[in-house]
């Protein structure tokens, strides 16, 4: 016998063997009762779900060429209220079972199905008959397995609710296949679903189905992936006597500000807080989850530590991390204390209502910080918010060549956000503190700031408004940045009608500086300030606008070393009016006219309209004019327009 009649033989064996085996399954479908398929079904189901099967449409069975049930219009457990509510259910029934005239379910497929979750406030739920049969199903020595084991959703629709937390969520185009032991012991769950409008793909699987139908210890890995995160968990879960779960969890994000929005917090005040990154040991214990060996990530900025997150009642956060270096510009990036310009209070609305979603409480530690244009060395911080009431503590941190300590507080309320520092700045450069903090820049020098203040209202031109404490400042070594005083004094000096000139140029040294400041509803009331230095000396009284940034001030300014042996220092009184960030010194025109010897009697004159001789003597020396031939001119002529040009 040739090979190929060998292989036309095995041909016809395997033709006529499938040809009896559809013969037989034709057979059987004109001996099966459908209806006795019917209703075997429907016992398969109930004994798996533990749920009872509603029927609110036909039944349609086919034997031929596979076996398969299908119930259209169909409701799982209570019809008041429904686990399930389905378009259409369909059992595809096993061959070889069918064969021998029994009906076996191989899996069951939910077209456009609504399935319902209520969880009461003892933690069960509706499809707990369901749980309760597939464990009484997987006990040892159970009469048998459970008939199916696979389920397949298309596009059903989820809906979450737990009324005692007041949680209601919608899970929309839900494609889902669930399998559960018949031969090994894991579950497993796979498919995708559309969650508040973005698509999540989704998978979960127990090692030991049995032992988490239990509630003891199994295995747990979960996947979960989207636009808005991803994540993962491997570890173990048990709900017996409470939740319990170990394991490593690993999660990211494109935005964490996006994310925290998607899930339904409110969005964070500022800027930053976007690409997110985090892998740690975590350890759930009832509504409290720990994370140990943190590695967060988050706008390019690296830390460590530990994190516990509290979901009983109110939502908490708490933990400590330590970074190498620490970028806060994203964060200030909308924080603007100035305008655009640098010359007015930013009028933009402070927004707080993100802070109101949940608790914090942190410690954060950085070996080099920037923010903005300042570099700040090593720094200890502590955050903590509470019902949207915001408390920032520097407990040091080495910055403008000295230390800070102190605190911020930061309230939302009806009028705006009440605000309230309490600072401490040791031995810091004047220049860049003060330049970055307030906009001054005319101050050179290291020195101790002391500031304790407190305002409120919708925007920082609204919080100067209403802005009341104290400040101080003292000083040592440092100078007036375009200020020579010291020359505008000795120039005054020698000939006290020549004019300031221009003498907003150049430095004026000190030796020391002391500042005393009240402040009252946005006014500054000068108290105290002092300026000391081997030249000069300073002393200033009056007012500034805080809300304006004007200056209203009067002070005087002396030689310290007199021009000529035996006499006394030139003293001079001047004002100080204008914008801080460029103010106007103009000296006291009245003591400038006593200092010259020409002009005294001037000023005198026009006390004593009198005194015309003296008048047309000091218009003469002033002008090095010639008496008219007529004699004393009026005296308006005389006066007014000769010291108007003196001056």
């Amino acid at each position: 016998m040739t090979a190929a009649t060998g292989f036309r033989r095995l041909g016809f064996l395997l033709l006529a063997v499938v040809a009896g085996g559809a013969g037989v399954l034709l057979s059987a479908s004109f001996f099966i009762s459908a209806d006795s398929v019917r209703q075997q079904t429907l016992s398969e189901i109930r004994a798996v779900t533990g749920l009872e099967l509603v029927l609110g449409g036909t039944a349609n069975v086919s034997l031929f060429p596979t076996g398969s049930i299908s119930y259209d219009n169909v409701i799982l457990g209570d019809a008041e209220r429904p686990a399930l509510k389905a378009e259409r259910l369909t059992a595809r029934l096993r061959f070889f079972p069918l064969l021998a005239g029994r009906v076996e379910i191989a899996d069951v497929s939910l077209e456009r199905p609504t399935i319902a979750i209520d969880v009461d406030a003892d933690g069960r739920t509706n499809w707990s008959g369901l749980i309760d049969a597939l464990a009484r199903s997987q006990k040892p020595g159970a009469p048998r397995p459970a008939a199916f084991s696979e389920m397949r959703i298309d596009n059903g629709t989820v809906l979450l609710r737990n009324r005692t937390h007041n949680i209601s969520e919608t899970l929309h185009g839900v494609e889902f296949s669930l399998a559960w032991p018949s031969i090994s012991k894991s579950f497993g769950a796979s498919g995708s679903f559309i969650w508040r409008d973005e698509q999540i793909d989704a998978s979960v699987t127990l090692a030991d189905f049995a032992a988490a139908l239990a509630g003891t210890r199994t295995g747990l890995k979960l996947r979960v992936s989207g636009a808005p995160m991803k994540a993962a968990f491997e570890g173990s879960i048990s709900v017996t006597p409470t939740l319990k779960v170990e394991g490593t969890l690993a999660a990211d994000s494109p935005s964490l500000r996006n994310a925290l929005v998607w899930v339904g917090q409110k969005p964070l005040p500022g800027g930053g807080f976007g690409r997110f990154a985090i892998k740690a040991q975590t350890n759930v214990v009832g509504g409290t989850i720990g994370l140990t060996g943190v590695n967060l990530e988050l706008d390019g900025n690296s830390a460590e530590g530990v994190l516990t997150f509290a979901t009983e009642g109110r939502k908490t956060l708490q933990g400590t991390l330590a970074a190498e270096t620490l970028d806060l510009s994203p964060y200030m990036s909308t924080v603007r204390l100035l305008t655009a310009n640098q010359r007015a209070w930013n009028s933009s609305r402070i927004g707080l209502e993100g802070l109101s979603g949940m608790d914090i409480d942190l410690r954060l530690s950085a070996a080099n910080v920037s923010m903005s244009n300042a570099k700040i060395g090593r720094t200890a911080i502590a955050a903590n918010l509470r019902g949207g009431h915001l408390v920032v503590t520097v407990g040091e941190a080495q910055a403008y060549g000295g230390l800070i300590k102190g605190s911020v507080t930061l309230a939302s309320v009806e009028r705006g956000v009440d605000v309230k520092s309490q600072m401490n700045f040791a031995d810091v450069d004047l220049e860049s503190c003060l330049g970055q903090l307030f906009g001054l820049r005319r101050l050179e020098g290291k020195g101790n700031i002391t500031l304790s203040v407190e305002g409120s209202g919708e925007s920082v031109l609204g919080v100067t408004r209403t802005l009341n404490g104290t400040a101080a400042l003292v000083g040592a070594k440092g100078a007036l940045a375009g200020l020579d005083v010291e020359q505008l004094l000795r120039r005054l000096e020698r000939r006290p009608l020549s004019g300031g000139g221009e003498f907003r140029t150049g430095r004026t040294p000190y030796e020391k500086i002391t500042v005393g400041l009240k402040i009252v509803q946005g006014t500054v009331t000068v108290e105290d300030v002092r300026i000391e230095g081997s030249a000069v000396r300073l002393a200033l009284a009056g007012s500034a606008s805080i809300p304006a940034r004007e200056l209203d001030l009067k002070g005087t300014a002396a030689l310290v070393v007199a021009a000529r042996p035996n006499t006394v220092p030139f003293e001079l009184p001047f004002i100080v009016q204008g914008s801080w960030d460029d103010p106007i010194m103009l000296p006291d025109p009245e003591a400038l006219i006593r200092r010259s010897g020409a002009a005294a009697p001037l000023l005198n004159a026009v006390r004593e309209r009198s005194a015309r001789d003296q008048v047309r003597s000091v218009i003469e020396r002033l002008t090095g004019g010639a008496p008219t031939a007529g004699g004393a001119m009026p005296a308006a002529e005389q006066t007014t327009e000769p010291v108007q040009k003196s001056q």
